[in-house]
């Protein structure tokens, strides 16, 4: 019941900050500046939002409030950049508080995270192709504020939503070492930051209006979806290989066709649950962190990615090393936390 409302409200909340941004009919230089800081305040504050949430347990009391913060600043007549800063203050927040309930109620399993990032893909096409939208998007996101409000209420007999079948899953223990997994955390934060370098150099000439960015993102949408499915079933290790190394494949080489570029996306996808998962599993106690800590790369890797200009056989060296370096943190995490079960 959780898990569907915040995969919904994922998408609501996307879609409005994204109607916000492209509806308000700023020009091209203002435009540009509000989307440098949504972007900014919505992605790389999250590991702070993260340390508080940790810190202070009120996830639960801040994720409802952090959807009417991005509904107001959809609708208050104030000006575009503090409607920005609200919207994206409020998107970040509500991605670390919905993370860390999908993370502790996940009862060790990667799936529910696929199910609650995948929406959000959805919601940017919708607000970005149809701002008009916005409006009703807005109402939608504060019903469900108080939907979500009201079902964290209701949830007080779940206290450790982990249980005692935690950790099970993905063949793999929950590991709780005694100091901070410092350096395969921060290779898979930089894994996603890497990945987005690499996947912001590719090229889809085919992609140039409303209609393959729908395709494209119903496959981005099935991608996440179903990468958490499968690290359940498969492991992550295996998961990780079977998808990484054909997306990177497909990306480099195959990015003028359409199909094949489709499937690409679908593939590299399948990694994004299971990476934010591994960094749970690095950091159990510490669930808005882990969240957060991959949100927080992604951004600075996908502006990277797009100041880089790069042709030929350097753009398609820099996606396949980029794309294998994702995998060798999670080779390199599996690893670690399996060492970690034999201490």
């Amino acid at each position: 019941m959780i898990l569907t409302l915040n995969a919904i409200a994922h998408l609501l909340v996307d879609g409005v900050c994204l109607a916000a941004l492209f509806g308000a009919g700023a020009d091209a230089s203002a435009l540009m500046t509000a989307v440098m800081l949504y972007n900014t305040l919505a992605f790389t504050t999250q590991c702070l939002v993260g340390l508080w949430t940790d810190h202070t347990g009120l996830s639960k009391k801040a994720e409802p409030l952090s959807m009417l913060l991005v509904a107001a600043g959809y609708f208050l007549p104030a000006p575009l950049l503090v409607r920005v800063a609200m919207i994206g203050l409020g998107n970040s927040c509500f991605h670390v508080c919905g993370g860390t309930v999908t993370l502790e109620q996940s009862r060790g399993k990667s799936s529910p995270l696929g199910v609650f990032v995948a929406p959000g893909a959805i919601g940017v096409l919708l607000g970005r192709s149809f701002p008009r939208l916005g409006h009703v998007l807005a109402a939608l996101l504060i019903l469900f504020a108080a939907a979500i409000f009201f079902a964290y209420r209701r949830d007080v007999d779940r206290k450790d939503p982990a249980g005692p079948e935690a950790g099970k899953t993905c063949a793999l223990p929950d590991y709780r070492g005694d100091a901070f997994p410092g350096m395969a955390a921060a290779l898979l934060t930089a894994a996603v930051a890497v990945r987005a370098i690499g996947g912001s150099c590719a090229e889809f000439p085919w992609n140039t209006g409303v209609a393959t960015a729908a395709a494209m993102t119903l496959f981005v949408f099935a991608g996440k979806t179903a990468g958490g499915f499968l690290c359940d079933r498969i492991g992550a290790v295996k998961s990780s290989a079977v998808s990484i190394l054909p997306a990177a494949l497909l990306t480099a080489f195959l990015g003028a066709n359409m199909p094949a570029s489709l499937l690409g996306q679908f593939l590299l996808n399948l990694s994004m649950p299971v990476t934010l998962w591994l960094l749970y599993k690095l950091m159990p106690k510490e669930p808005g962190l882990a969240f957060g800590l991959a949100a927080s790369a992604l951004w600075p890797g996908t502006l990277a990615g797009m100041m880089i200009k790069l042709s030929g056989s350097a753009r398609v060296a820099l996606i396949l090393i980029s794309f294998v370096f994702g995998l060798a943190a999670v080779l390199y995490t599996v690893s670690y936390l399996k060492k970690g079960e034999t201490k």
